[in-house]
C-alpha cells in the first residue's frame, strides 16, 4: 500500500473511514489525558475529521498532519476557515485562528516544524499503516512530539477475515510500540455494532498512552 492508494480514495470519494461526527470514543475519554483547555492536540494522518471541529470548539489548539491535500481543502472549507498556506520544507502547511496542517510525508514532518504539543489524538493512523510501517511511524510519532501522552484508538480482528485497513492492532502489538515509553491503560473495550466494515466481528478500544 503507497501513497497513492490513498490519493485515490480522495479522488474517488471513497472515504468510508471518515466519521460524520465527533467520535464517540474521543467524547467519553478525552478528558482523561488531564490537559488545559488551549493545549495543543496533534491528530496524525487526520483526514478532514470532525473530531477537529470538536476541540476546536472546546478551546483546544490543533496541528494535524495529512497525505492529501485534498482532503485538507475540504477540511477548511467545512470548517469555514481561510487558510494561510505556506512551505514548511517539503511540506506544505495550512493554517487558520488554532489550526495547522502539514500536508504531505508525515515522515518529513520533524518536531522543530511541528512544535511543541501537549498530547496527541490517534485515531485514524496507526490503524491505517501496515505492519512493516507501524514500528518506524510509532518512533516518529513519540519523536516529533516529545513522547506527550496519547490517546489512541485501536480494532482487534481476525485479519484472515479481511483485509486492511483499517489494520488489526491486538493488545500485544500496543506494548511491542510504546511499552517502553508510556504506562498503557486500556480505558475501554468494545464490539463495533455489525462488525468491521459490516463484514467481520471487530472489538475496538481506547488507550491512554502516559508517561
Amino acid at each position: 500500500m503507497d501513497t497513492e492508494f490513498w490519493h485515490h480514495k480522495w479522488r474517488e470519494g471513497d472515504i468510508a473511514f471518515h466519521e460524520g461526527e465527533p467520535n464517540t470514543l474521543l467524547q467519553a475519554h478525552f478528558q482523561r489525558l488531564d490537559i488545559r483547555t488551549g493545549s495543543r492536540i496533534f491528530l496524525p494522518l487526520c483526514g478532514k475529521t470532525r473530531d477537529i471541529a470538536w476541540l476546536l470548539e472546546r478551546g483546544y489548539r490543533v496541528a494535524g498532519a495529512e497525505l492529501s491535500e485534498l482532503a485538507i481543502t475540504q477540511l477548511f472549507r467545512e470548517l469555514d476557515l481561510e487558510p494561510r498556506i505556506s512551505k514548511a520544507g517539503s511540506l506544505t502547511q495550512y493554517s487558520a485562528n488554532n489550526i495547522d496542517i502539514f500536508v504531505g510525508d508525515i515522515f518529513a514532518l520533524h518536531r522543530d516544524t511541528l512544535g511543541p504539543v501537549q498530547a496527541v489524538y490517534d485515531r485514524a493512523a496507526l490503524v491505517a499503516l501496515p505492519a512493516d510501517i507501524r514500528q518506524r511511524y510509532t518512533a516518529h510519532l513519540v519523536e516529533i512530539t516529545d513522547g506527550a501522552p496519547q490517546l489512541l484508538i485501536t480494532f482487534d480482528y481476525d485479519q484472515s477475515q479481511m483485509d486492511g485497513p483499517p489494520f488489526s492492532i491486538d493488545q500485544d502489538e500496543v506494548g511491542r510500540h510504546y511499552g517502553a515509553v508510556y504506562q498503557l491503560t486500556e480505558l475501554t473495550r468494545q464490539s463495533v455494532p455489525v462488525g468491521l466494515k459490516g463484514k467481520v466481528e471487530a472489538m475496538e478500544s481506547a488507550w491512554l498512552l502516559h508517561c
